[in-house]
This record gives structure tokens, sequence and C-alpha cells, in this order.
């Protein structure tokens, strides 16, 4: 069995134990994912993960998932400050390139 503890942050897109673990799915080696939250796996296009891993036979088991829908505002907003931290960590992260 291998365990990836932390692959990353849900809004990075350059996560290299991510992408590891979807070739591992490709290639037959994986039967489940243990994920606590959904938005750990990605904050934007869980959706399309779980496709991926249904139509490889592997079973998606969230542990910590919350069963009641989120208000849809919380969860635009939720969102919202994803995006922002996002772009301001790619923004201060090339200023700090700069000084170097």
């Amino acid at each position: 069995m291998r365990s990836f503890k932390k692959i990353a942050s849900g809004v990075n897109e350059n996560r290299r134990g991510l992408e590891k673990l979807l070739n591992m799915v490709e290639r037959g080696e994986v039967e489940r994912v243990v994920i606590e939250y959904p938005d750990r796996l990605a904050r934007f296009g869980f959706n399309y993960l779980k496709k991926f891993l249904s139509a490889f036979g592997v079973k998606l088991i969230i542990i910590n998932g919350n069963n009641e829908e989120k208000e849809k505002t919380i969860e635009l907003a939720e969102d919202l400050v994803a995006i922002v931290t996002s772009f301001a960590a790619k923004i201060y992260g090339k200023r700090g390139s700069k000084k170097k």
C-alpha cells in the first residue's frame, strides 16, 4: 500500500504527488483513494477527478466529507477566496524570485 500524506493544496496546479497518483491509477496500481476532505484533492474540478477515478474502477473514500449541502453563497465565497489566494501566491512568488 502506498500513501501520499499531503499531496499539496487543492488550488495548486503544480502537484507532483497528484500527478504520480493519477499515473498510478492509469497503470491499474490503485484500488482506492482515501481523502480527508474533497477540497484537499482538488478545490476546483473535483467531480472530474472523481469521474476519472471511477472510470478506472478506483473507489474514492471521503473521511470527513460534509454530507449536508453548503449554502451556495458560502461555497461561492470560499471559492473566491481560494482563487485570490492562488493568484496572490503566484504574484508574490514571482516578486521574490526577482530579488535573488
